[in-house]
């Protein structure tokens, strides 16, 4: 399959930047997060794993100072162009400003690049699914710069802090490290549980055994910029900043609940005390998740999963109507143990434990009542978990 794409971009760039015998191939994967929501910025553990799904490059050097930007996924804006000397952001630049701030950001930081670049794009991951294209193709982006600087001693954990940084600056989104750092440090199989506060990690196999792992993509389009993600984030930062009078805390998810209950006279309002213990309680799930995959223990896996929706929806309120109708779906089909929303909400993508054997018809049962209730038409992934991000050739 990777032959065949890579055959198929190598044709494609001969028709927009002409013949070139002197191609790379890249790939960066989507991310999905099984367990551990809206804690990353809050300081506390995820849980995600690297798709089998993602973006591909094909690079080419050039001579000047140009770097001009093709995505198959964008194909009626053409080819994007910009210059190594002007690397502000354009709203006109569209999805391109996200490889523009990577650019940026690993200037600022001695990451330069004496040449441009004809870069084609091509991802399989759906736009606005919150399965994470956007830090993908900034870590896609990370890795063709090191490559073509020769930069050995930029390391995956440092990449994925930079592209961090791109998107919090540059593009404005005040996300956590949790994307960047599952597509710079993915590995096959396993999943990652990450500690935010501290990046201290540890990979954990997945062995779903008789359980398949599936993807339902809600087709209700995310802006996360344009969101309400920010908001909550500052809704949390609010409650930080006073429980910080008392508490010699760097961050939500230094505390357990309890110790959060025992303070939460500090808050002034209901919505920021909801917001917070949502991250709190999300934060203990995430790391009970992680004991209970490692026991094989599937029904309380699933469980903590469906209580994360729960918790999402009430307390943290970035589901809606679309994300929650797809969840009600899958509660109500037999072979399915666990289902929540993943990524920022919104719309997006929810994650559901499914019953090996139940999995054909639980994607035909799901559909059926979602497009009932919803009239949109869902879309469905049994997914594995990939490589990180990586020059392939």
């Amino acid at each position: 399959m990777i032959r065949e794409k890579i055959e198929w971009m190598a044709e494609q760039f001969a028709i927009l930047f002409g013949k070139n015998k002197s191609l790379h191939y890249f790939f960066a994967p989507g991310r999905v997060n099984l367990i551990g929501e809206h804690t990353d910025y809050n300081g506390g553990n995820v849980f995600p794993f690297t798709l089998n799904l993602g973006i591909y490059a094909a690079v080419s050097k050039c001579s000047d100072r140009l770097i001009r930007c093709y995505s198959s996924n964008f194909s009626n804006l053409g080819i994007i162009q910009f210059s190594l000397d002007d690397l502000m952001f354009y709203a006109k630049h569209h999805w391109a400003n996200y490889p523009k701030g990577v650019f940026k950001i690993l200037k600022q930081h001695g990451y330069i690049l004496q040449h441009g670049l004809d870069i084609f794009f091509s991802g399989n991951i759906p736009n606005g699914a919150g399965l994470s294209s956007s830090a993908s193709i900034e870590v896609l982006t990370a890795i063709i710069i090191k490559h073509y600087g020769n930069y050995t001693n930029l390391d995956n954990i440092s990449i994925a802090l930079y592209c961090q940084q791109s998107e919090n600056q540059f593009i404005g989104v005040n996300c956590g490290i949790m994307d960047q750092f599952a597509i710079a440090m993915g590995q096959e199989n396993h999943a990652i549980l990450l500690d935010c506060n501290t990046l201290n990690y540890q990979y954990t196999p997945l062995n779903f055994s008789d359980f398949s792992i599936v993807i339902a993509n809600t087709n209700k389009k995310r802006a996360l910029a344009d969101s309400k993600y920010n908001e909550r984030k500052q809704e949390c930062d609010n409650v930080l900043l006073l429980l910080q009078k008392q508490l010699k805390i760097k961050s939500l998810c230094d505390l357990i609940i309890e110790e959060f209950l025992e303070y939460k006279d500090l808050i002034k309002t209901s919505i920021e005390f909801r917001r917070a213990f949502h991250a709190i309680s999300e934060n203990q799930r995430t790391i009970d998740a992680v004991k209970a995959l490692q026991n094989n223990d599937f029904i309380v896996f699933g469980q903590l999963m469906t209580q994360s929706h729960i918790s999402l929806r009430d307390n943290y309120e970035v589901t809606g109507f679309e994300l929650d109708s797809l969840v009600d779906a899958a509660w109500s089909h037999n072979g399915c143990y666990g289902s929540r929303m993943t990524g920022a909400g919104f719309g997006g993508c929810t994650i559901n434990l499914v019953q090996f054997s139940q999995v054909r018809d639980f994607i035909d049962s799901v559909g059926v009542k979602y497009l009932k209730k919803t009239g949109i038409e869902a879309e469905f992934y049994i997914v594995k978990a990939g490589h990180g991000a990586r020059l392939l050739s």
